[in-house]
């Protein structure tokens, strides 16, 4: 973590800060949301920051709460009790550890890459969504709420389109825009090369104006405009917790919960899917890493097990990695998980100091920050660039998006990779050669060349050529290309031997096998050995 600490750190600690700013207001919105103990939402923040980032290998991901376990977190506490889940949280990090010890990190591998870029876009399109009323003013929604649905009857369109607009704040409006002129301005190529703009980073000046400007709204000269931003409109960190009253606050596991089937059940959802987002936001990450490293997900699946053990034992919600946070920590120029670990020591500063300075921070201000991560996670070319892919990438990329921003992320996921093997399927189901009937010419040879893979996906297609050839003609079909060939394939093969032979086909089998197979596939040996059976 500590490799190339000088030369890292001029770009980690402005990133860490940018993340710290961004997870803050996000561990006490899902800990809203999930109507637990807000102070548990920050807890799963540090230790996801701090323990998560020590034994993990990934250079630019953050770990924390996540939205996407939202719903689980509040069908289970009602269920169990906060006090039990907790345990189950404990356990469910026991697995996570037992999964990244038997490698199935790998899992992460299989996803397409079309869902992936679609949760990206996804992802960024729901921070848009869910940003603009913040930019605008209208802070009525907590932060963790990124589903469709909401807990206050609305939606995210009808939240965006009918009831912000009554609650516009001109201040609001102006300090969001001035963030994003600055983010604008230290993208550019003149601002990257100076060395000063490396060290105080876009989103941190960001940050402060906002406070700065709505400092200066407070002025007598400006109260009469009613620009001031203050309560809703700004960040909320709950009041000091001093050491002798964290036992009052903090809520510790109830083990009496071992005993409780339910406690298992939830454990183990917990792990699956806790597992599944971490992996592919790893993934993700990845693909967004400047230097495209590459993250041992084993090992990260270890890091999370262990962050949850700790989280559950300390009163906090399960930890996954988060692509919000690890966008904004790329985005901001991180370049070692240094950045990640600083951030989880600043939350845990915050905890046990006075946060009267980040009180002062507006909600839009963050918002400049958040609708600048969401446009580059959706920024219209991704989309040009999976249309020009073909369908097969693009039908399974947006419907990905879809349903992540019309239900959720998990959901988003599933049926993207639906989708995805749908195509999959369909892609195997054609046929490995081609017979043009209507073009055929009696007394002309008939090659069907077969592909590498013959499986049982390939039955219907090559039933169906095969019914198709003429009567007194000439077939070559040639498996010297096959590399597995699956025994269904081969019975169709040898009924059509037995139908040459009525048919007046002249029927030559190159490379395939001359005995019977079992019930398993085929591989074929270098050897050309024909079969031939003729009318």
């Amino acid at each position: 973590m500590f490799k190339n600490f000088k030369e890292n750190i001029k770009s980690d600690f402005p990133s860490s800060i940018i993340v710290f700013l961004v997870a803050l207001p996000l561990c006490l919105g899902i800990a809203s949301a999930s109507k637990v103990p807000i102070l548990s939402g920050l807890i799963a923040g540090i230790v996801g920051g701090i323990v998560v980032t020590f034994f993990s290998r990934s250079e630019l991901g953050v770990s924390g709460p996540a939205a996407g376990l939202i719903a689980i977190v509040i069908a289970a506490v009602a269920k169990m009790g906060f006090n039990q889940f907790l345990v189950a949280v404990m356990l469910s990090g026991v697995i996570q550890f037992i999964l990244g010890v038997f490698r199935a990190g790998i899992i992460g591998y299989y996803f397409p890459n079309s869902v992936i870029r679609g949760m990206l876009s996804g992802i960024g399109i729901v921070i848009i969504i869910k940003e603009i009323p913040h930019a605008l003013g209208y802070d009525k929604v907590p932060e963790g709420e990124f589903q469709f649905s909401q807990s206050d009857g609305e939606n995210s369109f009808s939240e965006l389109f009918f009831n912000m607009f009554d609650y516009i704040s001109i201040g609001a409006i102006i300090i969001t825009l001035v963030g994003i002129g600055i983010l604008l301005l230290w993208n550019r190529p003149m601002f990257k090369k100076q060395t000063v703009f490396q060290w105080i980073q876009g989103p941190l000046v960001a940050v402060i104006s906002g406070i700065l400007l709505n400092n200066l709204f407070q002025l007598d000269a400006f109260k009469s405009m009613s620009l001031s931003l203050s309560g809703e409109h700004l960040v909320q960190i709950p009041p000091i917790l001093t050491a002798d009253k964290l036992s009052d606050v903090i809520s510790f596991p109830d083990f009496n919960a071992l005993f409780n089937v339910q406690t298992y059940i939830t454990a183990a959802i917990l792990a699956l899917v806790a597992s599944l987002e971490t992996l592919l936001c790893v993934e993700a990450t990845d693909k967004l890493d400047p230097e495209k490293r590459i993250t041992p997900t084993s090992i990260e699946l270890k890091a999370q097990g262990i962050g949850n053990v700790v989280s559950g034992l300390c009163g906090g919600l399960p930890v996954t990695q988060v692509i919000v946070r690890s966008s904004a920590n790329i985005q901001s120029g991180a370049k070692s998980r240094l950045s990640a670990f600083i951030h989880g020591f600043l939350l845990l500063i915050c905890a046990i100091t006075i946060p009267f300075i980040l009180n002062m921070i507006p909600l839009a201000s963050l918002a400049a920050i958040l609708l600048m991560v969401g446009y580059k996670l959706a920024n219209p070319q991704i989309f040009k660039e999976m249309w020009n892919k073909g369908l097969g990438q693009f039908v399974p990329y947006i419907i990905t998006i879809i349903v992540i921003v019309r239900v959720d992320l998990l959901w988003g996921i599933g049926v993207g990779l639906v989708v995805a093997i749908l195509n999959v399927l369909y892609d195997n189901m054609k046929a490995p050669y081609f017979f043009d009937k209507k073009n055929y010419k009696p007394g002309d040879t008939i090659n069907i060349e077969l592909s590498e893979q013959i499986t049982f996906l390939n039955k219907g297609s090559i039933l169906q050529t095969l019914q198709s050839i003429p009567d007194n003609s000439k077939v070559i079909v040639d498996a010297s290309r096959t590399v597995k060939i699956h025994p269904d394939v081969l019975e169709i093969f040898d009924d059509f031997k037995e139908h040459a032979r009525s048919a007046n086909i002249d029927v030559t089998f190159v490379a395939m096998p001359k005995k019977k197979f079992q019930n398993q596939s085929y591989k074929f040996s270098d050897d050309k050995d024909s079969d031939t059976a003729a009318a």
